[in-house]
């Protein structure tokens, strides 16, 4: 796979690197509300620092599965404080938008990474503006806004398909100027996809496949509903999003060991933990250093 080397303004070791959710909205899916103050998301994302995370993503839009978009002032408003000041402290800050303006401001904040859920098609400027800042971008797959997404989760081959369509919108946004390099992929767990029909299950047997791409793979699947579904009870009730934290840890194990660059996620030691354990398997124990992994902690990007 794609190493970090080639990614502008990022960490770069050997190891998945993980990413910490701080989610500045009254909404999101498994924390809404409880980071919604400026105040409290920035002592969160500093905490998740302390905690082994490589980069912290904030997000100021819910994007669950029925989510209204918020307007793009209110957006700001949530987001700009908290970016500002964990860049001011030398955090590693990643802006989870789909909006152009967020992004340049969030960037002129301090933010090295834009985290665009919608790949550029949400906003025909998001991919100049990742070109004329050349900062590194995550470009998700995405066939649609949260209101009707999941109508959309119609595939033939859904780990074909997802590859063909990551492949369009990078050729897409190399177009509009972005370097190659600075390109994250992530096949998008949990947007336009049937826990249902199988289909995150199917994207994460076959990172491989994603590896042809020639780029980093982000995998975010903390909490999602695929995972709450696998772990139903008895009566078919799904698990609620806080309850499926150890079943995310074992996605982030597997994922780091398949070779994924990161990893998104809301509780970020147990993770932290994990892509420990999965880089000391790798490499049969090479990276350890008197019995213990080197984990690094999180470094300033700029």
């Amino acid at each position: 796979m794609a190493t970090t080397k080639e990614l502008p303004g990022l960490p770069v070791e050997e190891r998945c690197l993980v990413m910490g959710v701080v989610n500045v909205t009254p909404d999101s899916f498994s924390d809404g509300g409880r980071w919604f103050d400026a105040g409290r998301a920035i002592e969160h994302g500093l905490r998740m620092v302390g905690e082994g995370a490589d980069i912290v993503d904030v997000g100021g839009e819910s994007t669950q599965p029925g989510a209204q978009r918020v307007p793009a002032d209110e957006e700001l408003r949530r987001v700009l404080p908290v970016v500002t000041e964990l860049a001011r402290q030398g955090v590693v800050v990643s802006v989870d938008t789909m909006r152009a303006e967020v992004a340049a401001a969030a960037v002129d904040a301090g933010a090295v990474l834009v985290n665009d859920v919608s790949g550029g098609m949400a906003d025909p400027a998001m991919a100049r503006l990742v070109a004329s800042t050349g900062v590194s971008y995550v470009l998700m797959h995405w066939r649609g806004h949260s209101h009707d997404m999941q109508k959309r989760a119609v595939y033939t081959d859904v780990v074909q398909e997802v590859y063909d369509e990551l492949e369009q919108r990078m050729t897409a946004v190399v177009d509009e100027g972005v370097d190659p390099g600075q390109i994250i992929i992530d096949p998008g767990l949990g947007f336009a996809k049937s826990p249902e029909k199988g289909h995150n299950w199917a994207l994460l047997a076959h990172l491989d496949r994603f590896a042809q791409l020639g780029r980093p793979i982000l995998i975010g699947g903390s909490r999602k509903r695929f995972l709450g579904r696998l772990l139903s009870d008895a009566d078919g009730n799904p698990r609620s999003f806080t309850e499926c934290d150890d079943a995310t840890v074992a996605v982030t194990a597997l994922a780091a060991f398949h070779g994924a660059w990161a990893v998104r996620v809301h509780e970020v030691r147990p993770n932290a933990d994990a892509v420990r354990v999965a880089q000391a398997w790798r490499s049969g124990g090479t990276a350890l250093i008197d019995g213990r992994a080197e984990i690094p902690r999180v470094r300033g990007g700029q």
